[in-house]
């Protein structure tokens, strides 16, 4: 079941009017009362053709006009609007249920608390199978105010408890991290114009595509202005940046003149001081002696730097704020993947800006390194080969994984659903992205007698998960990476037990796969040579000032590749 409370109005027979009128598209049918305040005491114009929607809007704004009689200061915001609605699947309700619904809303809202025969006057209007209409005046019997403060919680909350006590679909419990949705008159409009978002979801989508490209709130602004966005800035007197609003180009209000919707408007995490402590975190410093491998592409680096989500799960703040950076990951890397893989990308990103944000405060700083590699990405101007990009989206399933069960522990519903359907949006990209790279490894496949050797290493680094590894179809793929990793100086059996335990396998729905990409990415460089490391050291050694040197180790044999390894057997 879903209430939404509208915003305060001034007009109830303008209201009225809707409510029994046919609709924006006729489907409103037989509107009437099912319930209404103790001294309704008057016909309903819905059943009795002498009864006006006049005389029923003046009968609800009595305490209103009298109030306003009284006092110099007249209210204006006194009309309460609230439409509840059932699910598509749900039983149809009677009358009578609606009008214990309607009651309990009232209640648990604070327009006519339980016992009070001072309470707003009100109404409930159904016009269709299922939904009603809540229409009150907020001015008492007594010519004061309702409190009405956090009554969409409250409301919220009866929702969830109607579910149950009616056998109805139940949905899960608001936490005010959600974003507002359309409208109706939001909806209309863009169907009009022929727009396939209303303009706040198009506004979000834009400014979350723009996030990875910014360093800082100006930056960002730069960059939607660069985009065709119409930004309007809010700046004190010395040019600080204290708000902004932006436009959809094209949405006008009924004078021609440009719609503006403030970012906080659009979705909770889009204010300006959440996104300057967002963008705008201090990086931290590189030690003078780190290395960094040149030859490493962005897509690389993306992958290394999910490792730093893994790693920060532990504190809740930095969980939430390696969260954030994986939305901005996934959504960079929906902007720099292939076309094809465009549209289940672009799905997931979506889905994931719910994931995003929860009630937990997040510091920003602890995820730095992934913020970066996002920005990285969506700043190259090469595209990655298969093997990278196939490597970075298991890497990014697993993540995602990873952030629902976080989300789970802590008792995020909305969060952790967002995350799965994410899941399902980025395991079918990964899918398409692997399925190439998989056929090629196959034709290069070892010989048999190669494959029955490394089949003793899968059985020896992965016990648990030999059985399931060996049956998948990706196995003489895996086989070959293996093989190539070897060649180039590694070890199969400690690449496999670092691989499963990098990933678990349990959840993996094609373990093979899994091991395929995370094998690939860690074995793309030679291992390093033992002999060469040993004469570096030598040399090192005699160049060192008398009385330092020391014996240097002594070097141990490389693994033979495994076709030698089965010719010594």
């Amino acid at each position: 079941m879903i209430a939404a409370i509208k915003p305060a109005g001034s007009n109830t027979r303008g209201l009225l009017a809707y409510l029994y009128g046919p609709g924006r598209h006729d489907e409103h049918t037989d509107p009437h009362i099912v319930a209404g305040f103790a001294m309704l005491g008057m016909p309903d114009p819905g059943r009795d053709p002498d009864s006006t929607l006049t005389e029923l809007a003046r009968h609800l704004d009595e305490p209103v006009r009298l109030r306003n009689s009284e006092f110099g200061r007249k209210v204006t915001d006194h009309v309460w609007h609230c439409p509840v609605r059932t699910a598509p699947e749900d039983r149809r309700l009677s009358d009578t249920e609606w009008a214990e619904i309607a009651q309990r809303f009232v209640e648990a809202a604070g327009i006519a608390p339980p016992g009070d025969d001072l309470a707003c006057r009100w109404i409930a209007v159904r016009h269709a199978d299922d939904h009603i209409h809540i229409l009150a005046t907020t001015v008492r019997e007594d010519g004061r105010r309702p409190k009405l403060h956090d009554s969409g919680i409250r409301v919220g909350d009866v929702c969830r408890q109607i579910e149950t006590d009616y056998g109805l679909r139940r949905l899960k419990k608001g936490d005010r991290t959600a974003g507002r949705r359309p409208t109706q008159a939001e909806m209309h409009k863009a169907e009009r114009l022929g727009w396939e978002q209303t303009s706040r979801d198009w506004l979000q989508d834009r400014i979350r595509a723009a996030i990875p490209h910014a360093g800082s709130a100006e930056e960002l602004l730069a960059y939607l202005e660069a985009d065709g966005i119409v930004v309007k800035p809010r700046r004190g007197p010395s040019g600080d940046l204290l708000g902004y609003a932006v436009g959809r180009p094209g949405d006008l209000n009924k004078d021609g003149e440009q719609i503006f919707h403030p970012g906080g408007k659009i979705a909770p995490d889009l204010t300006l001081p959440k996104l300057r402590a967002r963008l705008e975190t201090t990086a931290p410093e590189e030690h003078p002696t780190a290395r960094r491998d040149q030859s490493t592409t962005p897509w690389h680096q993306a992958t290394d730097a999910l490792d730093t989500l893994h790693q920060g799960m532990a504190d809740d703040t930095h969980a939430q704020a390696h969260i954030t950076a994986l939305g901005d990951l996934i959504e960079a890397t929906a902007q720099k993947a292939p076309a094809h893989l465009h549209a289940e990308l672009r799905a997931a990103s979506r889905a994931f800006a719910r994931a995003q944000r929860s009630q937990v405060r997040a510091e920003h700083q602890a995820a730095h390194t992934l913020r970066k590699a996002a920005r990285d990405l969506v700043r190259t101007a090469t595209g990655p080969d298969g093997s990278a990009l196939a490597t970075l989206l298991a890497a990014l399933v697993w993540a995602t994984i990873v952030a629902a069960r976080w989300h789970e522990a802590k008792n995020h519903a909305h969060q952790a659903e967002a995350a799965r359907q994410t899941l399902q949006h980025l395991q079918a990209a990964a899918d398409q992205a692997l399925t190439p790279v998989v056929g090629n490894l196959t034709t290069r496949r070892p010989n048999d007698e190669a494959r029955r050797t490394l089949a003793h290493d899968v059985r020896a680094a992965v016990p648990d998960h030999a059985d399931r590894i060996l049956t998948d179809p990706a196995w003489p793929a895996l086989a070959t990476v293996l093989a190539d990793a070897e060649a180039g100086g590694h070890k199969p059996h400690q690449l496999l037990k670092e691989a499963a335990a990098q990933r678990e396998l349990t959840t993996a729905r094609q373990p093979a796969r899994v091991l395929i990409t995370r094998i690939q990415h860690t074995s793309r460089n030679p291992a390093p040579n033992p002999r060469a490391e040993a004469a570096r050291r030598r040399s090192t050694m005699a160049l060192a000032p008398s009385g330092h040197q020391a014996h240097p180790p002594q070097p141990t044999a490389p693994t033979p590749p495994v076709e030698q390894r089965h010719r010594r057997r």
